[in-house]
């Protein structure tokens, strides 16, 4: 079908929700009954030439063979397609019987309805379309409806036909059914000022991805091939994917046989895609409704080809309770195994934040490829992604766990940035990912990267955030350069701006790198005085709300009984300030015990201040010795918490204080060599880990200040005591390399592999813009400035 008569019949279709359901639905509700009708109708009309057929099937099963139930293999073999209808109606029957009786008619089509077979009889379901039949016919309009969907003006028949004035009237193909679905989808979304792109993918996107999976490998297809989409909307990215290598005048041409399976969690598209399977001769039951992220709906299956556009930025917490317990990972499709820096093998949580899903559809795709023991071409993925899925996490976090395992085992092949505004739903920068467990030799353990954020042709008018295109050569230049595999540079048009494709290859280890803290020693002085022991009074978690308790209620607080009264008074200050509590400090905060406990630690306190003084120490080390001394002597015991808690508050950060010695050692020479041999140094450089020799021979270490810990991000190629010696340890002497602490990360920064400096002006440049301007100006430049317009020729 060409574009005219493309546009012709969306025009037709869109009038008639002006035309019948104006005062009977409100306008955001009109796709509720349009894209129903219109899948309805299309089926109706591939069923109408053999609907003889089926019902001369239908009697010979219940009148000569005596079926109580009906045989579906004659019935579909008589249909030709996988569905069927037995009743005795049509649309045009149903429109041609009809009287003005509307009840009548609404029997009638309940029982067209009843007769199709099961696989259309969920799709009605999805669609709730009985429900809609019923309430049009209530309204006084379903005749109307059916009138206009069965009007000789539109063609929703495969076949060529001529409208009564005799203008041709091009058959609808099983693709072009398929744009007609999605057009219809984007213009009843952007008119509901929903996402418009919601449910699909521009076609020329999917066109390019289906050139990169397939291309490569085109000559070695196997003969028996499934494509599977985890985020299936209304089925484009299969179909298009089927079509493009099935397609006999196509440059593939594949002669063997294609099974198409998806997941879709949107009851409409789900019913759509299904519909869409059924006309075009696939299995329907392959398609599956249903969250891909809670159920693994094929988990028993591999396949040889992913592509998606999963929804990015969008949260999955109402998944969360099928994948997550607590912090553990239930389900093992986003768990991966990992090494740590130390060697160890670990299985790690390969989940990204609850807000943002699309990685997590990835790694549904990944776990479903197929061994290359199984297949010689393994299998070959194409997903779409926003840049989050680049960068988003830090080192050790799900989405850098998720790159670094598809990375680490080389299934990382290719990532293309695509223009912005490409797509109906967003402006933001969109990626394809490829992904394979069969790379060629030349590929082996590199990563190309390909931009192509300036490739595009703008459209004429916006399609929602839509305002520009690939065109047909901008996707054979991108697969060329892809399939070439040689880095491009970016060239510069005639302005000196760049233009064309930019493409660089990287080698896997490039984009990690380790994450390690710096540490810097704690130095602290101290002094006990009333004031700096009066907040021990407090849980440190629950110093506001105990704050205010104690400020309002004094004493009472330490009466049994008590604090139970003021629970929902203090949880409603909580809420006003927002404060959030969990259950267990509520129930900490009404707890008189932790109010006696705390209470008591201050008489520990002001015991120690007794026995010790008021005089301020800039040698924390003596103090804490001090305080111990104190303890043992009046036989008061403390946990390790409770005596922190007392130290703390009375001591404090100061730079001309001495550092706070954490502990000392006494190790033999093998033990030193062993450690230095653990951290990768000589004996003499374990100052820079954080051991230090003293003159008698020990090693002590020194605690450590979280408020000056820093933390650096070595490139994985580099040596983390390299780095340090060169980097940190020139500007702060007294740091060390805290290696226990270091993680392995990874990203991929786009913007820094491909930024291009553009020059700024030149003063000459500048300056002749503001002569021609004040030319123009009729000197008026020159009367703002307070200088003669002739003068202004001299600065140049």
């Amino acid at each position: 079908m060409n574009q005219a008569a493309h546009n012709k019949l969306i025009s037709f279709i869109w009038s008639i929700a002006d035309d019948c359901l104006r005062d009977v639905y409100v306008r955001g509700k009109y796709r509720d009954v349009i894209l129903p009708m219109v899948v309805l109708r299309r089926l109706d009309t591939l069923l109408e030439p053999t609907k003889a057929a089926v019902l001369d099937e239908v009697r010979f099963q219940r009148e000569e063979m005596q079926a109580t139930e009906l045989d579906e293999a004659p019935l579909t073999a008589a249909s030709g397609y996988v569905f069927y209808n037995t009743s005795k109606w049509t649309l045009k029957q149903l429109h041609a019987t009809a009287t003005n009786n509307q009840q009548i008619l609404l029997a009638n089509v309940e029982e067209y309805l009843g007769g199709f077979s099961d696989n259309v009889k969920e799709i009605i379901a999805r669609f709730k379309l009985l429900e809609q039949m019923r309430h049009m016919a209530n309204k006084q309009v379903l005749l109307d409806v059916l009138e206009k969907f069965i009007s000789p003006y539109i063609n929703l028949t495969p076949h060529d036909a001529e409208d009564p004035d005799g203008n041709p009237m091009p058959g609808l193909s099983n693709l072009g059914m398929g744009y007609v679905f999605e057009e219809l989808i984007r213009k009843f979304n952007e008119e509901n000022n929903e996402e418009a792109g919601e449910h699909f993918t521009p076609r020329e996107v999917i066109h390019l991805m289906t050139h990169l999976i397939f291309d490569p490998i085109s000559d070695r297809l196997p003969p028996v091939m499934t494509i599977y989409d985890p985020a299936c909307g209304s089925g484009g990215m299969l179909t298009e994917a089927q079509n493009y290598i099935k397609d006999p005048e196509g440059p593939i041409a594949a002669r063997g046989d294609v099974y198409l399976y998806g997941k879709e969690i949107n009851d409409e598209t789900y019913a759509i895609c299904k519909s869409d399977m059924m006309i075009k001769g696939n299995n329907p039951e392959n398609i599956k409704v249903g969250s891909t992220l809670s159920v693994d709906e094929f988990s028993g299956l591999r396949f040889d080809f992913m592509l998606s556009n999963p929804p990015y930025g969008k949260s999955w917490s109402s998944e969360l309770k099928y994948i997550k317990e607590g912090k553990e990972v239930i389900d093992p499709r986003f768990q991966v195994e990992l090494t740590d820096y130390w060697g160890r093998r670990e299985t790690v949580d390969a989940t990204p934040r609850s807000s943002d899903g699309q990685l997590l559809f990835l790694m549904e795709m990944v776990g479903k490829m197929k061994p290359v023991a199984n297949s010689a071409v393994g299998s070959r993925i194409a997903s779409v992604h926003n840049g989050s899925s680049l960068f988003t996490g830090d080192a050790g976090s799900g989405e850098s766990n998720i790159r670094r395992y598809l990375i680490e085992n080389d299934l990382l092949d290719t990532i293309i940035q695509l223009p912005n505004n490409l797509f109906y739903n967003t402006g933001i920068t969109t990626y394809i990912w490829l992904v394979s467990n069969a790379k060629p030799e030349a590929r082996r353990g590199r990563v190309q990267l390909i931009d192509a954020n300036l490739l595009y042709r703008k459209l004429r008018k916006n399609l929602g955030d839509k305002n520009c295109e690939f065109a047909p050569e901008h996707i054979e230049q991108i697969t060329a350069a892809y399939l070439a595999f040689q880095p491009v540079e970016r060239r510069v048009d005639a302005n000196g701006d760049p233009a064309g494709i930019a493409v660089q290859i990287f080698d896997n280890s490039d984009f990690g790198y380790y994450k390690v803290s710096i540490e810097r020693p704690d130095r602290r002085r101290a002094q006990f005085s009333a004031e700096r022991l009066e907040p021990l009074r407090f849980d440190r978690s629950l110093r506001e709300p105990m704050g205010q308790l104690w400020a309002e209620h004094g004493d009472q607080v330490y009466e049994s009984g008590f604090l139970k009264g003021q629970a929902k008074a203090i949880q409603r200050w909580c809420e006003e300030r927002e404060i959030g509590l969990n259950a267990k400090q509520r129930a900490k905060l009404v707890d008189v015990g932790l109010w006696l406990r705390q209470r008591e630690l201050i008489g520990v306190g002001r015991q120690l201040m007794e026995a010790i003084g008021g005089e301020e120490s800039a040698d924390f080390n003596v103090f804490r010795e001090r305080v111990g001394q104190v303890l043992k002597a009046r036989k008061i015991k403390l946990t390790a918490t409770e005596k922190n808690a007392i130290l703390n508050a009375v001591s404090w950060y100061a730079e001309d204080a001495e550092k706070v010695i954490s502990k000392v050692e006494c190790f033999s020479k093998d033990e030193l060599e062993a450690l230095a041999g653990r951290y990768g140094c000589r004996v003499d450089e374990l100052g820079d880990f954080g051991w230090y020799v003293q003159p008698d021979g020990g090693w002590l270490s020194y605690e450590s200040s979280s408020d000056l810990r820093d933390s650096e991000a070595v490139p994985l190629k580099d040596s983390i005591h390299r780095y340090f010696k060169a980097e940190v340890q020139p500007h702060v002497p007294e740091a060390w390399i805290n290696l226990e602490s270091v993680k392995i990360g990874y990203e991929i920064s786009f913007n820094k592999y491909f930024y291009r400096h553009k020059p700024l002006r030149s003063l000459d440049a500048v300056t002749r813009d503001i002569l021609a301007l004040e030319q123009k100006a009729d000197g008026l430049i020159a009367d703002i400035l307070g200088v003669k317009a002739a003068d202004l020729s001299g600065v140049v």
